[in-house]
């Protein structure tokens, strides 16, 4: 007995053992360094110097110091409106430091992380968007062909009803 539990024991921390790298941290990055790292998911550490609300319900943590002009303020992190529920409350986020993963985005003169859901703040993924330009003009019926089984009996014939 105590055997079978010495070796359930030894193939749980093998186990352990492979799979620690999968969920080992990301290194984070500084904002600076996100420069080199455009369309890339990665994690950087910053320091929120304000949390700043738009009238449109836009919110953004302001990396950069308040003596540095915006001019010269190169990384912000970005929240969408609709993405309140997900998100919940940035206040508590002013004057803390952070780590944020995100797929880096660029601008003119900036680079952006969208901070779409707070599990990005924990290294989780960004909520998944479907590509509007993909789900433009499709038609559930238009393509219903794609999804049917050939092999399939109508309804018609499974029920012996005819139309008329």
């Amino acid at each position: 007995m105590y055997a079978c539990l010495a070796m359930r024991l030894s193939c749980c921390l093998a186990f352990a053992c492979l799979t620690a790298p999968a969920f080992a941290a990301m290194t984070c990055v500084t904002p600076d360094q996100t420069a080199s790292m455009l369309n890339k998911d990665v994690c950087v550490a910053a320091h929120v110097y304000n949390v700043v609300q738009l009238k449109s319900g836009t919110r953004f943590l302001d990396t950069c110091s308040p003596q540095t002009p915006d001019s010269a303020c190169h990384f912000t992190v970005i929240s969408l409106p609709e993405d309140r529920k997900d998100v919940g409350p940035l206040d508590a986020l002013n004057g803390q430091n952070i780590q944020i993963r995100g797929k880096v985005r660029s601008f003119p003169d900036h680079r952006e992380i969208v901070l779409s859901h707070s599990r990005q703040l924990r290294g989780g993924k960004e909520k998944f968007r479907p590509n509007p330009a993909l789900m433009k003009k499709f038609s559930a019926q238009e393509h219903s062909m794609a999804f049917r089984d050939p092999n399939a009996r109508s309804a018609t014939r499974s029920t012996g009803l005819r139309s008329r």
